[in-house]
């Protein structure tokens, strides 16, 4: 692979405070773990997962103009989220400004806060990669952390649960990409369970 990872630290030191920082280095850590256990190319593991929230600190109406003007098909619950701004502007950044031509690079940083059907490996590690990266302290990350290295559907399946049911206490909106992407991975499940029997 031909990303200076080095170069792209320095870049994101600078850019991020040291919280978002300490958690992008820890992200783009379990991403290479996730890799090496599903199989994924580590390299590129490790620099979506480092990429993924290059965004994230920028003021909300950069983030918005940026993320709308993308072109990377935002949904109207993303488009009325301020906290999902980020990773459709992240996406476009990583491929217009850091001249990232991988898409499954660009899409693991656009999914990774909503997830959508038919993701790639290399999606799902950066989506788990963030859900249970060492700086995460909420209640169930050791469930989640133990399932990761277990089952990428199961665990999938779980966080998907997880993020909806979190954004339903507070009253948020569900991107059609997420449940369409629980959606399959339930049918999935459903599927397993059949072939059991």
């Amino acid at each position: 692979m031909l990303y200076d990872v080095e170069l792209i630290k320095d870049f994101l030191r600078n850019r991020l405070s040291e919280k978002r920082y300490t958690h992008s280095v820890n992200v783009a850590d379990e991403c290479r773990k996730l890799a090496q256990k599903y199989g994924e190319d580590e390299e590129k593991a490790y620099f979506a997962g480092l990429v993924h929230d290059v965004c994230k600190e920028l003021p909300a109406d950069e983030l918005k103009k940026m993320a709308m003007e993308s072109n990377l098909n935002m949904s109207e619950a993303e488009i009325s989220t301020k906290a999902l701004w980020h990773a459709v502007a992240g996406a476009g950044f990583v491929r217009d400004s850091l001249m990232i031509e991988d898409e499954d690079i660009i899409n693991a940083v656009r999914f990774h806060t909503i997830g959508r059907a038919d993701m790639t490996l290399l999606e799902q590690i950066v989506y788990i990669g963030d859900l249970i990266s060492a700086d995460r302290n909420y209640k169930d990350v050791k469930k989640f952390r133990k399932l990761a290295y277990q089952d990428m559907d199961k665990v999938m399946l779980e966080a998907l649960i997880f993020s909806i049911e979190s954004v339903t206490g507070k009253r948020g909106l569900i991107p059609d990409y997420t449940l369409q992407a629980y959606n399959q991975y339930v049918n999935s499940e459903m599927k397993r369970i059949q072939e059991r029997k």
